[in-house]
């Protein structure tokens, strides 16, 4: 028997791991702790499962999971930008590509193929799949910074102009989750846990 298709996936499996030590600048929910990308991975993903009845259209929720599950591993080699850095643009698709290429590209000919394609296809969101996922990306630190009393919103001066253009995303994977979100947001102001610009 040759061994070498196996290989190449457990020399995959092995470098995702480092997505385990990728911390975001997000908490976890009610707490000081950072998460990380595999616990962001993984969380989206059930979030996924859980709320599909809610994307604008039917989605096959297996490709938005698999999405879902994967979008970060770039980060690997790319690092993570926070959603709101001012200095770097969060979409830094050229060392994201070329990261995508490397790891995925581990992985045996058609499974390099098929995994840098549902990648390519979060990246791009143009597809109800990717609408929905992205939507999911956006809704769990919104989620997370309230259960934080601002989180990341008061450590980086973030204002809620800035979470409502960051946050629209949402709409175009959920019209419904975005009318939550919005009055969560509205309610942060309310509750003095996100400021209005000056």
């Amino acid at each position: 028997m040759n061994f070498e298709h196996l290989l190449k996936q457990v020399a995959f499996i092995h470098e995702i791991d480092k997505v385990k030590y990728i911390l975001r600048k997000t908490k976890l929910f009610n707490s000081e702790r950072n998460e990380n990308d595999a616990e962001h991975s993984w969380h989206l993903a059930v979030m996924a499962i859980i709320l599909a009845e809610y994307a604008n259209e039917p989605v096959d929720v297996l490709k938005v999971v698999k999405m879902l599950l994967i979008h970060d591993v770039v980060e690997i080699d790319a690092g993570d930008i926070f959603l709101y850095d001012t200095n770097i643009s969060h979409t830094n698709t050229a060392a994201e590509q070329k990261a995508a290429e490397r790891i995925f590209g581990l992985l045996p000919t058609e499974q390099a193929e098929e995994l840098i394609a549902i990648w390519e296809e979060f990246e791009s969101g143009e597809t109800m799949e990717a609408k929905f996922a992205r939507a999911m990306d956006r809704l769990e630190p919104l989620l997370q910074n309230i259960s934080n009393k601002g989180g990341t919103w008061k450590e980086f001066d973030v204002r809620y102009e800035k979470v409502l253009e960051k946050k629209g995303v949402i709409a175009k994977g959920s019209e419904h989750l975005w009318a939550f979100a919005k009055e969560l947001i509205d309610e942060s102001v309310k509750n003095g846990i996100l400021a209005v610009a000056d």
